[in-house]
């Protein structure tokens, strides 16, 4: 799989879409239950613009579509991100993350991939890569 595959390929664009419904199943799945992620009134009290998605939900939202990209060919050895911006979800519009998977580099058995993360136009991960090797 690896040979059909150069650097600088796009593999894959999504638009994911979060809501307030998906940070509330996520506290509960994480354990997470910090008020800014679901509260306006505590997230502005604490000087946030307003609620914010979890860190962890977004880098994890993030890589989604590498694995799918990979199906069963394949699995993910490292994945690293920083934490750049936060993705402000609009009580009733939501928030939509942009997730561009593009390849980094191509060795023998193995790829990084170099994704970029946004929203609203501005990079929400940076250095975000995935390296996986393929089987």
């Amino acid at each position: 799989m690896t040979s059909g595959l150069t650097v600088g390929d796009v593999v894959t664009t999504n638009t994911i879409h979060l809501d307030r419904g998906a940070l509330v199943r996520y506290a509960g799945a994480s354990g997470d239950f910090n008020p800014i992620h679901y509260r306006d009134d505590i997230a502005q009290s604490v000087g946030l613009p307003g609620v914010l998605a979890h860190g962890m939900l977004t880098m994890g939202l993030a890589i989604q579509p590498v694995l799918e990209f990979l199906e069963t060919k394949g699995r993910v050895i490292d994945y690293g991100v920083r934490f750049t911006r936060p993705v402000l979800v609009d009580a009733t519009k939501g928030a939509d993350v942009t997730v561009e998977t593009k390849v980094g580099s191509v060795m023998d058995d193995a790829v990084r991939f170099d994704l970029t993360v946004t929203f609203g136009g501005e990079t929400v991960l940076g250095k975000a890569q995935v390296q996986v090797v393929f089987d």
